[in-house]
């Protein structure tokens, strides 16, 4: 219901509710252990976050007032986050952020000041809590880059099988995991369906990181019948690998000191996300886009990423960003740029008993170049099957393309 004109509207952030005693008190913890000490941290006033500005908006009644406006965050107002256990493992992870991992935050802040609005729009579209946008501070640093140990990838960190069953296309030239809108959009996506299957955002928090299967499994195995919560994740959170216990609190901490604009970080300035969307008909290297689009190609990179190989798929159409502004010249500048001039290296596929020689003398190239442009290849252990890219002369691309 809507308030009338005479309702007093106020703004609220969900911490600050919690001072009042409308949710319990969730104090700020002061401690100088790391992540799985024992010892209890020592509890200090709680410090308000500054998250008025991106905390959904729900209207409520206080006493005889008319309607009063407030923000809350339905995983910041969960009731396990006044548990004193869940207060020592917050403070452990407050620790970290301010001690080891302090020297990544210019970055991950840096990197999160360019994605953010992305993220804030698609957990507002979807009424997602906006606390969420720190999970891929947790997850990636917000690097659309990056890979895990486990082969998890981009900013949100999904596994292959995972993006498979999304739709997302996983390939030697295209990794869509690594695309900050298609990632964001199918995470949050994932996100709402794991939270309407569990009920609870510790139970969904805890699929997304170990798997809804292994979730599943253990509510069967500890829990049959019993309806998922918040606090019944944190009684079976034994269960689960220590990422996966850790994950929450990891989240939170994350969202007490990232979220405290007086952390003092000075912002590492990575630039902004904006674009124009073109779209090129078959293969193209992401060099003759930079050309055509008088942008430098290190700038097509950065809001290309999930072109791995910095070309687009042959035989198809596909979708390329340029830079705000510059779509009408790269369409006018790419149209005369003739077809057997868009792709400046090719894909080889290794052969049986081929070598980096081999390919080196097919494509008129040194190893060397060869090497430069395969990063971590391993000349012995070629792949059978593998592809390989070569920066390749134009001669040897107008052979391989012409197949003579």
């Amino acid at each position: 219901m809507r308030p009338s004109s005479s309702c007093r509207r106020v703004h609220l952030v969900l911490v600050s509710l919690v001072l009042s005693g409308c949710a319990g008190g969730l104090p700020l913890l002061s401690t100088s252990s790391t992540p799985g000490d024992a010892a209890a941290p020592r509890p200090t006033p709680l410090t308000p976050i500054a998250l008025e500005a991106f905390v959904p908006r729900v209207e409520v009644r206080v006493d005889a007032h008319p309607a009063v406006e407030v923000h809350i965050d339905e995983l910041l107002s969960s009731p396990v986050l006044r548990d004193p256990d869940f207060e020592r493992a917050l403070g452990s992870w407050v620790a970290y952020w301010r001690g080891p991992a302090a020297p990544a935050l210019p970055d991950f802040l840096g990197r999160m000041a360019v994605f953010e609005a992305l993220v804030d729009s698609a957990l507002a579209a979807s009424a997602m809590p906006p606390s969420l946008r720190y999970l891929p501070f947790i997850e990636s640093g917000y690097n659309p880059s990056a890979a895990s140990r486990t082969r998890a990838v981009g900013m949100w960190q999904f596994m292959e099988a995972t993006a498979r069953e999304r739709g997302m296309e996983v390939s030697p030239l295209l990794d869509q995991r690594r695309d900050p809108v298609r990632s964001t959009a199918e995470a949050v996506a994932f996100l709402s369906e794991l939270r309407g299957e569990f009920g609870s955002w510790f139970w969904a928090l805890a699929a997304y990181n170990g798997g809804p299967n292994r979730a599943r499994r253990i509510l069967r195995s500890y829990a049959p019948g019993a309806p998922p919560s918040d606090s019944l994740f944190w009684a079976l959170r034994g269960r689960f690998p220590r990422e996966t216990r850790d994950f929450v609190p990891k989240l939170i901490g994350a969202v007490r000191v990232a979220g405290d604009p007086g952390h003092g970080v000075e912002l590492t300035p990575v630039g902004e996300f904006r674009f124009d969307e073109v779209r090129v008909p078959d293969a193209t290297t992401l060099d003759v886009v930079a050309r055509a689009a008088g942008a430098p190609q290190q700038e097509i990179e950065r809001l290309n990423p999930q072109y791995v190989r910095r070309m687009t798929p042959p035989g198809r159409a596909s979708a390329v960003r340029v830079p705000a502004g510059r779509g009408q010249a790269f369409e006018a500048a790419y149209a005369g740029i003739p077809p057997e001039e868009r792709v400046t290296f090719v894909m080889h596929r290794v052969t049986q008993g081929e070598t980096l020689s081999h390919i080196a003398v097919r494509y008129g190239v040194r190893v060397g170049d060869i090497e430069a442009a395969n990063p971590g290849i391993r000349p012995r252990y070629l792949r059978v099957g593998g592809t390989v890219t070569v920066p390749a002369a134009p001669s040897a691309r107008r052979t391989v393309q012409t197949g003579s």
